[in-house]
């Protein structure tokens, strides 16, 4: 009866598990690290929501599906709000540029929250 509880273990542990599709998963972490890298050096985001653009009809794997609208939305929001700190900053003779910080938060939390789901194999 133990060998056959062994043989049993042996053949699920060989069995690939049907799960997120690993080339999207790449790419996905790959938009995700360019999303933290802009942070610090701003273009790199454009660079990732191009190809969240340019990739989107082609994927497959619903999670992954949603973690390219998650990036694609949080980055035009995070422009949005970009813009209106920008201006708001312009007028007010820098007092915006604290009211930036919201958004930043944001965007970090967004980015770590996606990177995490994604790591999780989970859909956001």
């Amino acid at each position: 009866m133990e060998n056959n509880t062994v043989a049993e273990n042996q053949t699920q542990t060989t069995q690939a598990p049907a799960g997120i599709n690993q080339s999207e998963k790449q790419f996905s972490l790959i938009v995700y690290i360019l999303q933290a890298v802009s942070i610090f050096v701003g273009i790199t985001s454009i660079i990732g929501v191009i190809m969240n653009h340019v990739k989107s009809g082609s994927l497959t794997d619903p999670v992954i599906k949603s973690h390219n609208s998650w990036q694609i939305r949080t980055f035009w929001w995070m422009l949005l709000w970009g813009v209106l700190c920008m201006i708001l900053t312009t007028v007010t003779m820098g007092i915006g540029a604290f009211v930036f910080l919201v958004p930043l938060i944001w965007y970090i939390y967004r980015v770590v929250k996606g990177l995490l789901r994604l790591n999780d194999g989970k859909a956001i």
